[in-house]
């Protein structure tokens, strides 16, 4: 009996498995290439960030100048080293305080739409901004706010006010680095949201409307509960990502009259080691900030995993 039981299991034939699914295997290579090239292999240059290091030199090696925890103590030893923090922490919260709301909002809004034209139309306009480069962003921004021939200050001073130097003015930084983000990557942010909600089942707002319920408490009772648990999970990645300000779009904006607020950890650091050739000096601030990210990110996650039943682990 035992023998025919066994014999009735199938047997997993490898190569029938390959034969079968090769091409999802074949579609893997692209991506795992892709992390395994700029994810994992420079995880290699982080020696760098306990290396008296110079260019050219390799990362590993019996000439490699280790010195310890010096360039983490040099850091905090700067006078500024604070107000870096507090510039990156600050601007980071503000733009997720505002752009990820923004983005279940703008969901909810176009689950709203029941011209599926209409929908589409407003669809599109919020995603385009997306595919445009952040040079031409804070081109577009640094026209409209120019101090002389900005259209904005024309319409200042055609209202009988004073031109504002916005680009040049510390106060106005991280609301015109917040708003212009918003609107460049609002689209974009939320199409995991309408994906969620274009998985509800709809016969759940039917037995909602024949109970007598409106489309506002729909959204309340139906559409945001349903959609929590991806809203929870894409929130805890956002955090896993909060001090990791690009300096690309923060170099084209700001200039020395303005470094006391748009001075922060990655434009730092790319004076540091870009122009400055202090390469270890460099790699322990970015170290040093993905370490935070990670501590975030687990203390995210736990937070969630007491107060409901959503995680990534």
């Amino acid at each position: 009996m035992k023998k025919n039981k066994e014999t009735n299991k199938k047997k997993f034939d490898f190569r029938q498995h390959m034969r079968n699914n090769s091409p999802y295997y074949i579609m893997l290579i692209i991506p795992m290439a892709f992390f395994f090239i700029f994810k994992y292999w420079p995880m290699f240059g982080l020696s760098i960030a306990f290396q008296n290091y110079k260019a050219g030199a390799p990362f590993l090696g019996p000439n490699a100048r280790w010195v310890g925890l010096r360039w983490f103590k040099q850091f905090f030893a700067y006078p500024l080293s604070w107000r870096l923090i507090k510039n990156t922490f600050i601007l980071s919260v503000f733009n997720l305080g505002v752009t990820f709301p923004s983005a279940v909002l703008l969901a909810l809004f176009l689950n709203e739409i029941r011209n599926k034209r209409a929908k589409q139309i407003t669809t599109t306009l919020s995603f385009l901004p997306y595919f445009i480069s952040t040079t031409v962003v804070v081109g577009m921004l640094t026209n409209f706010l120019n101090v002389n021939d900005g259209i904005i200050n024309q319409f200042i001073v055609k209202a009988g006010g004073t031109a504002i130097d916005f680009m040049g003015a510390s106060q106005y930084f991280r609301s015109l680095y917040v708003l212009s983000n918003c609107w460049q990557h609002l689209g974009f942010d939320a199409i995991v949201f309408t994906a969620a909600i274009a998985g509800i089942d709809p016969g759940m707002y039917e037995a909602a409307f024949v109970d007598g319920s409106t489309r506002l408490k729909n959204v309340f009772y139906i559409t945001l509960p349903c959609i929590l648990p991806t809203v929870v999970i894409m929130l805890i990645m956002r955090v896993g990502n909060l001090m990791s300000i690009g300096h690309e779009k923060v170099i084209l904006m700001y200039s020395e009259r303005i470094y006391d607020t748009a001075d922060v950890l990655s434009t730092y650091s790319y004076r540091s080691g870009i122009l400055d050739n202090k390469w270890g000096y460099s790699t322990a601030i970015g170290l040093m900030n993905s370490l935070v990210n990670l501590v975030l990110v687990i203390a995210t996650n736990q937070i969630s995993k007491r107060l409901s039943d959503n995680s990534l682990w």
